[in-house]
């Protein structure tokens, strides 16, 4: 299949993903032709036909996300994209990090509160207010290892909680870029 088949396939399609994704039109354009771009590239590396549409979604899918990890670096917010947090029709986007953990950092506390009062007060000290695990170790009286394993296991249950509520978009460094409430009245967002 040549880049022009694949693309008079596939564009129509990867256009709506990036419309779903970015509200400028002229952003989606280019990176549209982005895609393309990295199309003509990577297809080399592809490894069977069969693996074709789900490789060109990923693809731009990468492409969105460096598209906003960019924009966050620059802290450009254009006039007419939306402003990180607002609902889209595919959930929310941030366009800059600092700004989607602040938005976030309201839905942490009800869930630490709907944990265990070990766990909460672990991920509270670590976590929110910053201390160190070596010092809160020795401060309780446990090993190192141990708290670091009792820390650990409280963020499972947190992200345990937070998954039942939201669908979290992650990036391929496990930083969240977006997410979405499985139902409209999501009991911390």
């Amino acid at each position: 299949m040549t880049i022009e088949q694949i693309w008079q396939e596939y564009s129509a399609s990867l256009k709506r993903l990036l419309q779903s994704k970015v509200a400028n039109p002229a952003d989606v354009d280019d990176l549209l032709q982005e895609v393309l771009i990295k199309t003509h590239q990577q297809i080399a590396g592809l490894r069977g036909a069969d693996r074709l549409k789900p490789w060109l979604y990923t693809l731009t899918r990468n492409v969105v996300i460096d598209f906003y990890r960019r924009r966050g670096r620059q802290n450009a917010w254009l006039a007419d994209e939306p402003q990180a947090g607002e609902q889209r029709s595919e959930g929310l986007w941030f366009d800059n990090e600092p700004v989607a953990l602040q938005q976030l950092g309201d839905c942490v506390k009800p869930f630490i509160d709907g944990l265990d009062a070990e766990a909460a007060a672990l991920l509270r000290a670590v976590d929110i207010d910053g201390r160190s695990q070596k010092a809160l170790a020795e401060e309780l009286g446990v090993s190192y290892s141990t708290l670091k394993s009792r820390v650990q296991r409280a963020r499972l249950q947190l992200r345990q909680l937070f998954e039942g509520c939201c669908a979290m978009e992650l990036d391929h460094r496990g930083n969240l870029i977006g997410y979405q409430p499985h139902q409209r009245e999501c009991r911390c967002c």
